[in-house]
């Protein structure tokens, strides 16, 4: 292996941008309006905008007017779960309760603790199974149990953590008899796997651009126009009045650019992802042969290949992999500079050393089968290192 070059394997973090996405942004960094003014810089800024949201439209199988620009992906999921909350709990003070899976992305549960602190949310968390997909029988029975209380159903479409889909169609069919709102996190989802806004049935879709090769910092909330929507930031009220703020015009181009290309080439791209992905999952286990293979093995992200090392620390392991040049993360999140094991996996019954022990690598558009190669090679040394220093 080349120490001088990096093998990047955390694009479920962030990935490069595209040249499509580059040059879309880029075109527009020098011109000056405000999409909102109303002379002629502005009504040009304002023509980029709406194209891009007809562009983003188009790839997700939804109407223009449905989608609503946002910082990101943490700002979508924080606008819907909250929005639809509060708006629900209003029309009607006994939807007080909110259905979610367990393995939720910190985004989604982060934002659902803090409506369960201070605004009487009660919020419940459905189980999965071991391989992290949710039980969608226990979701039909706690709706069940007093439809009326449900204020909405929030279940991402694909895991950040392990890859594994959820059956998002079953969970509309247990919310729909009920006129109970379903919003999903498809951030990892879109690009990766068939993602069709219409045709899921859900009232609230996020996602993010630089998942998907487009800026950091832009994202969009796609709802359903007839859905009614509390506001979480006020001001001018652009983004039909649900998120005030000026519109970042540059990096919406950019992130239309990157999701029209994502879509367009998302068959190709997981198909070649899907061979590399199972490359690296036989190589880490030709080297390792004891590694776990988490989540759904078949129906997961395509780029997604999450392992455990029992005998190994998961920040060991990846610093030592960092050393040799490659860059992956943990299975586990840090608060406060201490680790804690990954609430996914223990979700999904893992025990807290399985989960303390383990690795996603997420490949992506740039990724090759030399940087398989590369881990395949400095794999079984650094593992061993890892147990050694753990011993």
């Amino acid at each position: 292996m080349n120490d001088s070059r990096t093998v990047y394997l955390d694009h479920a973090a962030t990935t490069p941008m595209t040249g499509v996405a580059l040059e879309s942004m880029t075109a527009h960094l020098r011109e000056v309006g405000n999409a909102s003014s109303l002379h002629a810089s502005g009504r040009r800024a304002r023509r980029v905008v709406e194209e891009s949201r007809e562009t983003v439209a188009q790839a997700l199988g939804c109407r223009p007017a449905e989608v609503v620009f946002t910082s990101g992906g943490t700002e979508a999921d924080n606008l819907a779960v909250k929005g639809l909350y509060w708006s629900r709990r209003d029309a009607d003070p006994r939807r007080t309760r909110i259905l979610a899976s367990s393995v939720e992305h910190h985004a989604v549960l982060d934002a659902l603790a803090w409506l369960e602190e201070h605004e009487g949310a009660g919020v419940e968390l459905i189980p999965v199974d071991e391989q992290g997909r949710l039980d969608v029988s226990a979701l039909a029975t706690a709706i069940e149990r007093d439809p009326e209380s449900v204020a909405l159903v929030t279940v991402m479409w694909a895991n950040n953590e392990v890859g594994t889909l959820q059956p998002i169609p079953d969970v509309v069919a247990a919310a729909r008899p009920h006129a109970i709102p379903v919003h999903t996190d498809a951030v990892q989802a879109v690009g990766a796997t068939p993602v069709d806004f219409a045709a899921s049935g859900v009232d609230a879709l996020s996602l993010s651009g630089h998942k998907v090769g487009g800026p950091q910092g832009v994202g969009a909330l796609v709802v359903r126009r007839e859905v009614e929507l509390a506001a979480l930031v006020h001001g001018g009220g652009q983004e039909r009045d649900v998120r005030s703020g000026t519109l970042d015009v540059p990096a919406i181009a950019g992130f239309a650019a990157a999701v029209e290309l994502a879509v367009k080439q998302q068959s190709e791209h997981a198909a070649r992802l899907t061979m590399l992905r199972d490359d690296l999952v036989d190589a880490v286990r030709r080297a390792v042969p004891d590694a776990v293979l988490n989540g759904d093995p078949v129906d997961r992200l395509p780029g997604n290949a999450h392992l455990s090392f029992p005998g190994c620390e998961g920040d060991s392991l990846l610093m030592l992999l960092d050393a040799r040049g490659i860059e992956c993360s943990t299975g586990s999140a840090c608060s406060a500079g201490v680790p804690q094991p990954s609430h996914v996996l223990l979700a999904m019954g893992r025990t807290g050393d399985e989960a303390r022990s383990s690795l996603r690598f997420s490949l992506g558009h740039t990724s090759t089968a030399a940087d398989v190669e590369a881990v395949a090679e400095a794999i079984g040394p650094c593992v061993e290192r890892a147990r050694a220093a753990r011993a």
